[in-house]
């Protein structure tokens, strides 16, 4: 499996406290602050249920 580079391009602040908790879960404190996580189940779902608020590529 690939691994994902999570990058936060948009402000968790003012959304959801259940899409803060995630963003803050997945390593990602500030906007452009990127992570790189496994391609796994667990983390595609966090992913899109914060999917407007990140960008992700895929690397080998």
């Amino acid at each position: 499996m690939a691994d994902l580079k999570i990058t936060l391009i948009h402000s968790a602040a003012h959304r959801l406290p259940k899409q803060r908790k995630i963003v803050k879960a997945l390593g990602l404190g500030r906007v452009n602050s990127s992570v790189v996580h496994p391609d796994n189940d667990a983390t595609r779902g966090a992913l899109f249920q914060i999917a407007h608020l990140i960008k992700v590529e895929e690397v080998k």
